[in-house]
């Protein structure tokens, strides 16, 4: 049970880093933000912006990790 535990928590620190590497790096990776299906309305004091093509991507991307992390845990 104690095993289970430090892996659990192992798990999660490596995805501490991945998430601190990925907030340190975002701006530098190019078009993360302007993917088509992007939604961005500006009007005179008024502008919207919401990532949806972007949000899209990264779920994939985020579902395919969880993915391979529990074939791997098994």
């Amino acid at each position: 049970m104690i095993e289970f535990f430090g892996k659990i928590l192992i798990f999660f620190g490596l995805i501490l880093i991945l998430l601190g590497l990925i907030f340190s790096f975002a701006g530098k990776i190019p078009y993360l933000g302007r993917l088509p299906g992007d939604i961005l309305i500006k009007k005179e004091n008024f502008t919207f912006y919401f990532p949806l093509g972007t949000c899209i991507l990264i779920s994939v991307i985020l579902s395919v990790v969880f993915y391979l992390i529990s074939r791997f845990l098994r």
